[in-house]
């Protein structure tokens, strides 16, 4: 066998590697985000007070589980919110148990690096 056409081979091999990978982590298929195989789940945070409003952030930019753990982490973390997050929504549904603006949680999610495109 010839080197060239070995060494295409080879090139064409790796390239259908490449893209099968993109296609399952552009699906949310695939780890990416340093997230392994294996994302480690956060428990829901409960509010210890009455919810008093709910609120969709539609989110750009996640595409697997340890995207939204990541988001949901962050916005968890901000007192007097809860969150939870839809990976196929491409959403963050908020709860708050007291007033927090909108710019505050748009901030903690853009500072991960995904866009907010949406509030309702």
């Amino acid at each position: 066998m010839n080197i060239n056409v070995l060494v295409i081979l080879i090139l064409l091999l790796v390239f259908a590697l490449a893209i099968r990978g993109s296609i399952k982590h552009l699906r949310g298929q695939g780890s990416c985000c340093g997230g392994g195989s294996s994302t480690v789940r956060e428990a829901d945070k409960k509010l210890n007070g009455p919810v008093i409003q709910k609120k969709v952030f539609g989110i750009d930019g996640m595409h697997c589980e340890n995207c939204t753990e990541r988001v949901k982490r962050a916005l968890n973390r901000i007192d007097g919110i809860s969150a939870k997050i839809n990976l196929r929504k491409k959403e963050a549904l908020v709860l708050y148990e007291k007033e927090v603006e909108d710019d505050i949680l748009i901030a903690e999610i853009e500072r991960l690096g995904y866009k907010v495109i949406s509030v309702k």
